[in-house]
């Protein structure tokens, strides 16, 4: 098997800062590939995969918004209750 620089591991960024994480993405794909488009994922959040220009593997997860997720896909049997302050 031939040694292929950076094809051994992928990095992962996650979180909900939609613009930080999309400028990143937008850096890391300048020169690289996008291997899967960041858009929206059947999980409700935005997800994408790139290989970067030095041959490092990225995934990019941008949380959605809870409320876009249905209830069943969140692990809940039915929806929370409202929580009064």
């Amino acid at each position: 098997m031939e040694y292929e620089a950076g094809g051994n591991m992928s990095v992962s960024l996650s979180g909900d800062d939609e613009d930080g994480l999309r400028g990143y993405w937008n850096k890391l794909i300048d020169g690289g590939t996008a291997a899967m488009p960041l858009e929206k994922a059947p999980w409700g959040d935005s997800f994408g995969r790139c290989v970067a220009r030095f041959g490092v593997t990225w995934m990019i997860n941008i949380a959605g918004s809870a409320a876009q997720v249905p209830v069943a896909r969140r692990g809940l049997t039915r929806p929370p209750a409202a929580v009064s302050v």
